[in-house]
């Protein structure tokens, strides 16, 4: 290690990017699956975290959920920059290692443990507003955008709730799809 003027013990860059770091992987487009596969082909720790998203079928009219990644374009690779920078770049389905200024930059374990802290059991991270009863909430859009309410219960499917509308001399339950709500500001 070499030391500053101030007596201060500087890490050289090869220390400072040895060990196992997290770091960002750009995909090519639409193969973050393929590029999260080939990496743990290779025995490299990756997390390609994904969410749920609620898209209405066409032709059926019935709303399907889909899983899709939660950074589209994007995975994390756990490796050790030194040793292994080149076969990450040269991986199919990787467009390169994510960095600014000189080279790869490291993502903070404290980043990716967040993000694993709210995946549920099938994998997915959540990212819904946690609602409460008695909360105050307004439709966000649809029809009724705009009018609010005061959330009574969550339904069975967690997808739908029953709001207490309040309007100017009315009252009345209604139930909704979450996604169709937001926290009254």
């Amino acid at each position: 290690m070499a030391e500053n003027e101030t007596g201060i013990s500087m890490m050289s860059n090869e220390v400072k990017f040895s060990g196992l770091r997290w770091y960002a992987i750009k995909t090519k487009p639409r193969e973050e699956d393929r590029a999260d596969s080939n990496l743990r082909a290779w025995s490299v720790e990756t997390f390609a975290p994904k969410i749920k998203e609620s898209r209405l079928n066409q032709f059926t009219n019935r709303r399907a959920f889909v899983s899709k990644p939660l950074f589209p374009g994007y995975i994390f690779a756990r490796f050790n920059l030194i040793t292994s920078l080149h076969g990450i770049n040269s991986t199919r389905g990787i467009q390169r290692v994510v960095g600014f200024g000189d080279g790869p930059t490291p993502v903070d374990d404290q980043i990716i443990d967040m993000i694993r802290s709210r995946t549920n059991q099938e994998g997915l991270v959540e990212l819904r507003e946690d609602l409460v009863p008695g909360g105050e909430l307004t439709i966000k859009d649809g029809p009724l955008r705009g009018l609010a309410g005061i959330l009574e219960r969550e339904m069975k499917d967690t997808e739908r709730v029953m709001l207490l509308l309040t309007c100017v001399s009315y009252q009345g339950h209604f139930v909704i799809e979450r996604e169709h709500l937001k926290l009254a500001s």
